[in-house]
């Protein structure tokens, strides 16, 4: 079966077999936030040190998402989203299995590892199977598991967890990857890898200026959506005076946001990569600004709450469609890359905005340096554009004339 000759069912289908991925990847990394109190009774080190545990799925990541692309380029991309997929609930099942905290650091960062190169391949996939006009919706509708992720898998992973023991939650993530391998395996029409696609091809990525420069964009851009997500605990409780058990309705909300985001950043991503882009960006300062104004008012708190996780989710889709467009020849490392610039975005805001909360800045200063940041991003946006614009007057200038002679810009 050719991905041309799928009716539109089957196309839902494929793209929601890779979205179940998604929402057992979003689960597994979001879900030890809320456990981890948990986790460091049960493996007996302090807090402080299961923080290690998330860094260390973190650094799976960033280590995984080139690597395991760029090893994979040659493979089917079906078989190759299989095996990331069957690595990943390996890496889970281990979790459960770990007997002391050395082996479930290990287990974590295995468990990282195929996160990016499984969304990054998926991308690919999804892209592939709809017009050109509709990639940048297919990519959000894989990306939406991610985000339902924090609405449904995360509140009921951590529940489970805290009720009846916290290995569970990856007995449960391992269930899910188990039931994306069977949909895949049913739904995802089989693709062959392309013809000159090798490890070499796919490293060339790394030449592009543009490849860097949205890699940058998300790092820097992102990093604010992350340098609030990171402290909203103690910043509902403590400024907007939330009850601490008021806090997984907070999360819900900010989880929701991320879903509306992430369908409409499909959408306008369509219309158009870089206008997006640039639109987006301008839309994180200002949200983020305004959040660092109105959390002072629980009504205000929650909508803002909601608003800055619709716009930190807008831009995804966006990101994704632009590392495919400026590196057509190794879209799978490329698309990959975008989710290891995602997790050194989620630590370089964590590392921010905990920085001028120590110090003594409060807990509203983080939105400002988030506000900051979306700023530098969406400079190094307009450095992007720039660059294609003078590439494409470059090309112009140097197309032949009718008359078989070179045109030329400016006077002769």
């Amino acid at each position: 079966m050719t991905t041309t000759s799928l009716s539109p069912r089957q196309v839902t289908l494929a793209i929601f077999s890779l979205a179940v991925g998604g929402f057992g990847i979003g689960t597994t990394e979001f879900a030890m936030m809320g456990l981890l109190p948990n986790v460091a009774n049960g493996v007996h080190v302090s807090i402080p040190d299961a923080g290690h545990l998330i860094s260390s799925y973190a650094l799976g990541v960033v280590v995984g998402a080139p690597v395991l692309a760029a090893v994979g380029a040659r493979l089917p991309r079906k078989k190759l989203v299989l095996g990331l997929m069957v690595l990943f609930t390996v890496g889970n099942l281990s979790s459960f299995f770990a007997p002391d905290f050395g082996s479930l650091l290990v287990s974590r960062f295995v468990a990282g590892l195929p996160h990016g190169a499984y969304f990054g391949v998926a991308a690919v996939i999804a892209a592939s199977l709809v017009a050109p006009t509709k990639r940048g919706h297919a990519i959000s509708m894989v990306m939406l598991g991610l985000s339902i992720a924090n609405v449904v898998g995360v509140p009921l992973a951590t529940l489970i967890g805290q009720q009846f023991g916290w290995r569970l939650m990856f007995v449960l993530v391992a269930l899910i990857g188990l039931l994306t391998l069977a949909c895949i395996l049913r739904f995802v029409p089989a693709q062959k890898a392309a013809k000159d696609a090798s490890i070499r091809t796919e490293l060339r990525a790394l030449k592009r200026l543009q490849v860097w420069l949205a890699l940058l964009i998300g790092i820097v851009g992102f990093g604010g959506f992350f340098a609030v997500y990171t402290y909203i605990a103690p910043t509902m409780t403590d400024v907007a005076g939330f009850p601490a058990d008021f806090l997984p309705v907070v999360v819900a909300l900010y989880g929701l946001g991320m879903v509306t985001g992430n369908v409409i950043g499909g959408k306008i991503a369509d219309r158009s990569v870089l206008g997006s882009i640039y639109a987006v960006m301008a839309f994180i300062a200002m949200m983020l600004l305004l959040y660092s104004l109105a959390v002072h008012v629980q009504w205000s708190a929650l909508v803002m709450i909601f608003v800055v996780g619709a716009a930190g989710a807008m831009l995804v889709p966006a990101l994704q469609t632009r590392l495919l467009d400026v590196s057509p020849d190794a879209p799978s490392l490329a698309s990959s890359l975008n989710h290891a610039a995602l997790n050194v975005a989620n630590a370089l805001g964590a590392f921010l905005g905990g920085l001028v909360i120590a110090w003594g800045w409060g807990y509203v200063a983080p939105a400002v340096v988030g506000a900051g940041l979306a700023v530098i991003g969406l400079a190094i946006a307009l450095i992007s554009g720039r660059v294609d614009h003078r590439r494409r007057l470059s090309s112009n200038a140097s197309r032949p004339a009718p008359d078989g002679r070179v045109a030329r810009s400016g006077r002769s």
